[in-house]
């Protein structure tokens, strides 16, 4: 793609979400998703590969028709209460209407099912902005509008969006799609718990952005898109593929990684919400995604292939890892002591 060509479209990407972001009103926000939308289309099809073109398809349908129902829900609020302000969506049609949306928008069971093929066909770069840039945006959104939102439907799609990013994520052999089901299994976390305390959801959100930001970075750099390709990469990168099974073990949330941190926070506070059922059956189904996370590290680090590969296992490394691969996974293995200086703002 031209240089100039991406400045533009990742500029307008910035844009987008500044512009939603930093909105009260709902026609501004509309604004933003629409030139979010625009901005990545291209960037996904620049392959020029059928599935990337039927993947760019597929993201339009999706987000036209979210941001279609983010208007039809702001106009229904503003015909019955007269308001166009975002904090003030009060009316019951409207606040139903924009929780589809903007799980639409996220990829929220069960409008989850664009998110794993639209991420197979996009590159490894290009599936990172999409299950991180382009999620912040909706979840500034879903933050803002928190309180006027159902708390047993957000409850009730958090937990399904749980068991099927873990569910579906087991019998999964591309690196891309796993990723993805677990964006879906750790939306479900964040969802659970933003009516009752919305700063533990960026919190949760933040940190799941930075460990699968370390992990898109380092498969990327070992051109990782099967797990057939992951049980040789040890060659190459024997201290990166280290690094990123302890990575994948903090995404799955085990402590004293980075990981357990927002876990244990959410639990500790829908227990303090009387809402100890959904943190036992939410804890039970993240063991669903802990099988995937540690089948990934035992391909990783542990496994050899048992039968013969039909490429080359390479000795030496294409090009340098990126420096931005060692901060961001040394921070995912290492923030869980930080919780002390955490707890108060949350």
């Amino acid at each position: 793609m031209n240089p100039q060509a991406k400045l533009v479209f990742i500029a307008s990407l910035f844009l987008g979400t500044t512009i939603t972001i930093s909105s009260n009103h709902w026609v501004l926000a509309w604004t933003g998703l629409e030139i979010n939308t625009l901005a990545v289309l291209p960037l996904i099809s620049k392959s020029h590969h059928p599935r990337a073109i039927e993947a760019a398809t597929k993201y339009f349908l999706v987000q036209a028709a979210a941001s279609t129902l983010v208007l039809f829900s702001s106009m229904t609020n503003a015909w019955y209460t007269g308001q166009w302000d975002i904090t003030q969506l009060t009316h019951p049609f409207s606040c139903l209407i924009l929780t589809a949306a903007l799980a639409m928008k996220l990829g929220l069971v069960p409008f989850h099912f664009w998110f794993p093929e639209v991420l197979q066909g996009s590159t490894l770069p290009i599936g990172l902005l999409l299950s991180t840039a382009m999620k912040f945006p909706p979840i500034t959104l879903l933050f803002m509008t928190s309180h006027s939102l159902n708390p047993t439907l957000l409850t009730t799609m958090a937990l399904f969006s749980t068991a099927l990013g873990g569910w579906m994520g087991l019998n999964q052999t591309q690196t891309r799609k796993i990723l993805a089901f677990s964006s879906i299994a750790h939306l479900g976390w964040m969802t659970i718990v933003i009516s009752y305390n919305p700063k533990l959801t960026l919190l949760n959100f933040y940190l799941y952005v930075l460990m699968t930001t370390a992990v898109f970075l380092s498969l990327d750099s070992m051109k990782a898109l099967k797990l057939s390709t992951m049980m040789t990469s040890w060659t190459k990168t024997p201290t990166l593929n280290a690094m990123l099974m302890l990575t994948l073990l903090s995404l799955a949330g085990l402590p004293p990684l980075t990981g357990f941190l927002p876990k244990w926070l959410i639990i500790q506070e829908l227990t303090k919400q009387e809402m100890a059922p959904a943190a036992t059956i939410i804890s039970l189904l993240s063991l669903l995604s802990l099988f995937f996370y540690l089948r990934l590290a035992y391909c990783t680090t542990i496994t050899l292939p048992p039968h013969t590969t039909n490429h080359m296992k390479q000795w030496h490394t294409s090009k340098p890892t990126n420096p931005m691969t060692a901060v961001l996974t040394t921070m995912s293995l290492m923030l869980l002591p930080t919780a002390p200086l955490i707890l108060p703002i949350t």
